[in-house]
């Protein structure tokens, strides 16, 4: 039974890319599979990451995972389980580097006064192995039975690991691509064919389904083109998600697709703690992120009924649930803002976030008894309404953490001016793979001096044979002597070129390293420079560091300095 990815290609294309439908390419964002958790005894103590944690503590209770989790390090006994976060006496200085949060522009935390999360896969990480293989199943059975594609689909199997993050999905083409971040592609497949470089520069000159399709032309409707199938396979992820099933699935066992992260609750009680509000911004309607809620903050750990536990609120001063990112981040957005009577799921009318009386009513709405502290749930409406209930004066006096380059980072930074900060889990296994490379990198980087090298004394022979041979003699030894260095010159280039392959596949077998392309930036490096002021591998990373921590960028480095100052 074949494998599948190209589908899978095409369904994390529509489901990432649905700020940017009008424009030929698409951003593809897909989560891989975590990595498999090493034996236990050589679990380290700090580290440690979270998605091989929650792989290897399921079917564990809640009891026992604590009492591992203080074993592992992860949490210490005093804080009732807490990580050990940068509030809790044990806090270690010392932060393995795949926890960091690493830092593009400044940002002083004593500015902020109001932290915003978005909640699907940045505050719940989602496992594909369960999730994306559930809506990938729904999303082609949609393609089949509702869109009259072929059923041999049906029969292929769902692959976690082909697509990756920052790939660009060429619609009219059917081509998927890997750009540096001058736009030059670096890496193109047709299906599961590599593009050779001819074809690359034929296609694109200096600056999945597919290969059914290709081989199976009669099998397709007339007139069926790339761009349609990209928007068949987006309408088929959106029936997915309007049906419900997904979410009922989700409902019923959250943590057979949820992996659970014991932080959460102490990094927003810290954030809360030392002065700041706390908000989550969610396309997700009130009644699932009730339930994915309450399973991130502890009170849904088993398969029970949690439709009725508002607890986790209290870690929240507002909840907007609805909001139609990217437009919630538009001023201009003149969606209506409706709170949400948590208990009923019933929305009522506000005007800019102050409750309408309903007609016939004669007393106020009082706060939920159950909530220490009242935290406002509400659907739909844009910025300036989240601004005036948390009282923000200026929009950097606001850190919004996301996973979505441009339906969370992008717009609430280029558009508001927000403080952002990018979750990237295949960070954590990257820096890891990076710290095992570097004799890798230095004999890249060898072998790259070696061809400039041997290029150079070869352009100066040839040089000398055009212009400044005196005899025949001296052309014959000069001649020889070329040869001699072409031939090496190949051979380098072979090296180099088989080095090149290895250190690339060591990261991903057909994409490589995330964030280079080459010796480039890629061009998901390269936006999230531009557009992240901070990113890290997860949400929860915020907890050990200081909330009034003054976050500073590395210093820049132009290419002239590199051999001046050693680097």
């Amino acid at each position: 039974m074949p494998k599948r990815p190209l589908v899978a290609a095409l369904y994390s294309s529509a489901s990432a890319a649905s700020s940017s439908s009008s424009s030929s390419t698409a951003l593809l964002l897909f989560r891989p599979r975590a990595p498999q958790p090493p034996p236990r005894r050589y679990l380290p103590r700090t580290g440690y990451s979270r998605s091989v944690w929650n792989r290897s503590m399921e079917g564990i209770g809640v009891d026992e995972k604590r009492s591992l989790a203080v074993d592992f390090g992860l949490c210490n006994a005093a804080d009732g389980g807490d990580r050990r976060i940068w509030s809790s006496r044990e806090w270690g200085q010392k932060i393995a580097t795949g926890k960091r949060i690493f830092c593009n522009r400044s940002l002083n935390m004593k500015n902020i006064i109001a932290v915003g999360f978005d909640m699907d896969y940045t505050l719940a990480q989602y496992k594909p192995e369960t999730f994306e293989s559930m809506a990938y199943d729904g999303t082609v059975k949609k393609l089949v039975y509702n869109l009259g594609y072929p059923h041999e689909i049906l029969e292929w199997t769902f692959d976690s690991k082909y697509m990756v993050r920052g790939l660009v999905l060429d619609k009219k083409r059917g081509n998927i691509l890997k750009m540096d971040r001058h736009k030059y592609v670096k890496v193109a497949y047709h299906g599961f064919r590599e593009m050779s470089k001819e074809e690359k520069v034929s296609t694109y000159g200096n600056t999945l389904l597919v290969d059914f399709m290709d081989k199976n032309p009669a099998k397709f409707t007339s007139g069926v083109d790339y761009i349609r199938m990209y928007k068949d396979v987006r309408a088929a992820v959106d029936l997915c998600h309007r049906d419900g099933t997904l979410k009922q699935m989700v409902a019923k066992d959250p943590g057979r697709y949820i992996n659970e992260d014991l932080s959460i609750v102490p990094m927003l009680k810290m954030l809360r703690d030392s002065g700041r509000s706390t908000f989550l911004v969610t396309n997700s309607l009130w009644d699932y992120t009730n339930v994915v809620m309450n399973y991130l903050c502890g009170n849904c750990h088993s398969n029970c009924d949690s439709a009725g536990n508002y607890e986790w609120l209290q870690n929240f001063d507002v909840v907007i649930t609805g909001s139609s990112k990217p437009s919630f981040f538009h001023e201009e957005n003149r969606a209506n803002l409706f709170e949400v009577e948590s208990e009923t799921g019933m929305l009522l009318n506000t005007d800019n976030g102050t409750l309408i009386p309903q007609v016939g009513s004669t007393s106020p709405r009082l706060p939920p008894k159950h909530l220490k502290k009242a935290c406002r749930v509400f659907q739909g409406g844009n910025v300036a309404h989240l601004h005036k209930l948390l009282s923000i004066a200026s929009s950097s006096q606001v850190l919004y953490v996301g996973d979505h380059i441009y339906g969370d980072i992008l717009r609430s930074k280029k558009v508001l001016g927000w403080r952002t900060m990018l979750v990237v889990p295949e960070l954590e296994e990257e820096v890891e793979l990076l710290c095992q490379s570097r004799e890798m990198r230095k004999k890249l980087r060898q072998l790259r001096l070696e061809r400039d090298l041997v290029e150079d004394k070869i352009h100066h022979l040839k040089w000398s044979l055009k212009f400044d041979i005196s005899d025949a003699t001296e052309e014959q030894s000069l001649s020889s002597e070329l040869h001699m260095l072409e031939s090496q010159r190949e051979q380098v280039r072979c090296l180099h070129q088989d080095a090149q392959r290895e250190h690339h596949q060591k990261f991903h077998k057909v994409w490589g390293q995330l964030m280079k392309t080459g010796y480039q930036n890629s061009r998901f490096a390269h936006q999230v420079e531009r557009f992240a002021c901070l990113y890290t591998s997860q949400v929860t990373n915020l907890s050990l560091y200081s909330p009034d921590k003054y976050y500073r960028p590395s210093e820049d480095f132009m290419p002239h300095e590199f051999d001046i100052l050693g680097l």
